[in-house]
């Protein structure tokens, strides 16, 4: 690969990552309603990407769209034991919509909407320090995947799935999470202990990155949508928050993270 075929698609990633940063930055930093509206607008949308991947009709895509939007909307609402039972109840009746392989569907878009729902449980009830590590721990090591994979290639980390991740890529980004976790160990309270696991988190990002190029592939699409220029749809941009979001949330109601009584 020639370098200017290499790096074809920077400029597209910068500008639209530059601009998702900052209104993402500016929306983190507001939180509150403002925030809750931001999540579930961008779960509707990236349900009905989905809805879109597995066949549905324009039409169809965008009634589950807003069946997954109104989920989460309760689901913030209603005591935790029934958000899972409310999300995935909405991934079930949209599964009934689409016109291939529903059965994957079903878990696809409830995975979709459990991890949306745990990023605006990060803000609200961990607050600002948590989530913006969390996105941090993201955006950095991915940014520092991509550059390292460009730039030094080497094996590829799972070709059969995401053929253009290779394992230069995969730890780089891991060491960038490191950083990240080492910013973060004072502000948090967390100490040395949020080191490796801001690296777990990075992986648990990279899973959730490497999950949706395991649909996109079974289902033989390239992107989610084109929503976003350079970077493919919004899932294709929030697939791995939503791993890394996951893993967190879980840590944070067990009260599991170093430094949270």
């Amino acid at each position: 690969m020639s370098d200017t075929a290499k790096w074809s698609d920077l400029a597209p990633r910068v500008i639209s990552g530059v601009a998702m940063a900052l209104i993402g930055a500016v929306d983190i930093w507001i939180g509150g309603i403002i925030f809750e509206i931001t999540v579930i607008g961008l779960c509707g949308i990236m349900i009905w990407e989905a809805a879109r991947m597995f066949g549905a009709e324009q039409t169809a895509a965008i009634r589950i769209s807003l069946l997954g939007a109104a989920a989460v909307t309760i689901a913030t609402v209603v005591p935790f034991l029934l958000v899972v039972p409310i999300l995935l109840a909405a991934s079930l009746v949209g599964a009934g919509q689409v016109s291939r392989q529903k059965t994957l569907f079903t878990p696809f878009a409830a995975w979709i909407l459990v991890a949306g729902f745990s990023v605006w449980v990060l803000r609200d009830e961990a607050g600002l320090i948590w989530i913006s590590w969390v996105v941090l721990i993201v955006i950095v090591s991915d940014i520092a995947g991509y550059f390292a994979g460009r730039m030094l290639g080497g094996p590829k980390f799972w070709p059969r799935i995401s053929p253009k991740k290779t394992w230069s890529g995969t730890v780089a980004g891991w060491i960038g999470a490191a950083a990240v976790g080492l910013c973060f160990a004072g502000p948090t309270r967390a100490g040395i202990a949020l080191v490796p696991l801001s690296m777990l988190v990075a992986f648990a990002g990279q899973m959730g990155d490497i999950l949706e190029s395991l649909v996109k592939r079974r289902l033989g699409v390239k992107d989610s949508s084109n929503l976003i220029p350079g970077h493919g749809g919004v899932l294709d941009r929030l697939d791995a928050l939503l791993g890394a979001s996951m893993l967190v949330m879980i840590l944070w109601l067990a009260r599991a993270l170093p430094g949270v009584a």
